[in-house]
């Protein structure tokens, strides 16, 4: 009991801080006179006052947090911030259901970057900021942010820190103290995304335009202030910075941060999963750049080449973005793209879906598994980087594999039960439970997911949460074993 208390009320210290966030549209609201501001103060100040009432109640129940449930907080933070974050979008857009503006605000937070939204060209300059804010702080995660908070407060956060981190070898650390990593990879996150305002900007972007589109591109989300997404823009010299920054976005920011430290950029060239996801993904651009200008999708190789470099490195970084309707491309270079999206990020990035560095596991453990076939005797760890990986995590990575595909098997079969055609059901699930964004057929990039009924929402709602927890963190409170003392 104690414990759960503990729980409830680092819930209502994270609430009290989110409500902070509001300020942001807020000054957006004040700056273009768009008629949101009281709707939005009225948000922060219920946000507020529910965050407080939650703390206040169990002010004397502070602690460090055990890992079952540091789990159960991530999961109420996953779900609760969501449904608060709803309440501009519910005052402000008329006939918008709870249903519609959960799915918004989880696909945000989450950085899927799926909308059920129209007329985004129209929307208050202060409701698209939100938007893409939410998916900025989704990007690294509100808990990571947390981790250097929660202890000056009297709430630990190594055990939510454990809980949230993306990856299987969630226990290296940067540097001795956890609140200290949680700040310096906050630190790296919010200079990069500076450096992409700027530079979005500089290309040609409105000021409102780079800053949303920036905290897109860095949470890896794939929001847009237009209808059009990218293709608004029509600019070259835009998808070829977008694509720099996606990229940044992609790798691990521990990696990132280590760079910085040491001042050198062999630590790129020394981390395995990082090399193995650039390669994969421009060899990609290339091959699908070609197989478009063989099929005669563009009349130019450096047309297809433009085209198929931006929107396959936007689906297989998990951002989302599109500068063309890929869905009438041949469905051989859509459907290659979708795979790369569950397999291209590296661990400890904003992107979703399996990660390069369990991909890389399960190719070693293959292997083993040939070599063990052929001479029974022989003893041959497994090694990424030349690190040996231990069985523990292998094994762990193994029924990762199982539960990613399984969920995506169960959650597609809902969506066609209810009556979706397959490919968009199918597409709709991988790009949900990765996080990428648009699917195909009728979830396509010149389409949205508003389209769907009720149901098929929140089907789609639930696979985005178990993909940006990575399954196995939503999935563990369901267990007898999870409420057993």
């Amino acid at each position: 009991m104690q414990r759960s208390l503990t729980v409830i009320h680092a819930l209502g210290t994270m609430l009290i801080l989110f409500s902070v966030t509001y300020i942001f549209p807020i000054g957006t609201s004040l700056i273009y006179q768009d008629g949101t501001l009281i709707d939005f103060a009225l948000a922060m100040v219920m946000t507020f006052a529910v965050g407080c009432l939650m703390w206040m109640l169990t002010r004397h129940n502070k602690g460090e947090l055990s890992i079952r449930h540091g789990y159960l907080l991530v999961v109420l933070m996953w779900t609760a911030m969501p449904a608060f974050a709803t309440l501009p979008l519910l005052l402000l857009i008329n006939g918008l259901s709870f249903t519609d503006a959960y799915f918004e605000t989880m696909s945000a937070m989450t950085t899927t970057g799926a909308t059920v939204l129209t007329q985004l060209d129209a929307l208050p300059p202060a409701i698209n900021l939100w938007r893409h804010e939410l998916i900025w702080l989704g990007g690294m995660g509100i808990i990571v942010l947390a981790v250097a908070i929660l202890p000056l407060l009297g709430v630990g956060g190594r055990q939510l820190y454990k809980a949230e981190t993306p990856g299987p070898m969630k226990d290296s650390t940067l540097t001795p103290r956890i609140t200290e990593t949680a700040r310096n990879l906050w630190l790296v996150y919010f200079c990069i995304t500076l450096v992409c305002i700027l530079s979005l900007n500089v290309a040609g972007m409105s000021w409102l335009d780079a800053i949303c589109h920036a905290f897109s591109t860095m949470g890896l989300g794939g929001f847009s202030t237009h209808d059009a997404n990218i293709e608004y823009f029509n600019s070259a010299v835009i998808e070829f910075v977008l694509i720099v920054f996606m990229l940044l976005a992609v790798m691990n920011f521990a990696t990132h941060f280590l760079a910085w430290r040491e001042k050198s950029l062999k630590l790129y060239l020394r981390d395995t999963e990082t090399l193995c996801t650039i390669i994969l993904i421009l060899a990609s651009c290339l091959g699908i750049g070609i197989f478009l200008w063989w099929q005669g999708t563009y009349p130019s190789f450096w047309t297809a080449l433009r085209h198929a470099s931006f929107n396959l490195i936007s689906i297989a970084t998990d951002c989302g973005f599109a500068s063309v309707d890929f869905n009438h491309w041949p469905m051989f270079a859509p459907l290659w793209m979708l795979f790369l999206s569950c397999i291209s990020a590296s661990s400890g990035s904003t992107g979703g879906g399996i990660k390069m560095i369990r991909t890389l596991i399960l190719i070693k453990q293959t292997g083993r598994e040939f070599l063990k076939l052929l001479h029974p005797a022989a003893v041959n760890p497994l090694k990424i980087g030349g690190r040996v990986v231990p069985d523990n995590i292998v094994f762990s990575v193994l029924s990762f594999i199982f539960l990613y595909f399984m969920s995506v098997v169960i959650l597609t079969f809902a969506l066609v039960i209810s009556g979706l055609d397959f490919v968009s059901a199918f597409s709709g699930i991988i790009a949900c439970i990765n996080n990428a964004g648009p699917g195909l057929g009728v979830l396509g990039p010149a389409s949205n997911y508003g389209i769907l009924n009720d149901f098929q929402t929140w089907i789609c709602t639930l696979a985005m949460l178990i993909g940006r927890l990575e399954i196995v963190t939503v999935l563990i409170i369901f267990t007898p074993h999870f409420w057993r003392r």
